[in-house]
């Protein structure tokens, strides 16, 4: 992904999800980000480009059962 690109998806899921979200690079992974809520790790963010007239982003979430008595 280039930066305008994760500068863009960034954006959007700040306004669509949470704020506090930030993407940040995968190292030597270039097709995918690390998707964080403030320090947390959260999942990660898949760009599918097999078809390149039809771009998707797709955000990959575990959900833990513990996690949910957290909330």
């Amino acid at each position: 992904m280039t930066n305008e690109e994760i500068t863009r998806l960034q954006d959007y899921l700040c306004k669509k999800v949470n704020p506090a979200i930030t993407l940040r690079r995968r190292g030597k992974i270039t097709d995918s980000v690390e998707v964080y809520i403030g320090d947390e790790f959260t999942g990660t963010l898949s760009k599918d480009d097999e078809d390149p007239s039809d771009i998707s982003y797709n955000l990959d979430m575990a959900i833990l059962s513990i996690d949910l008595d957290e909330a």
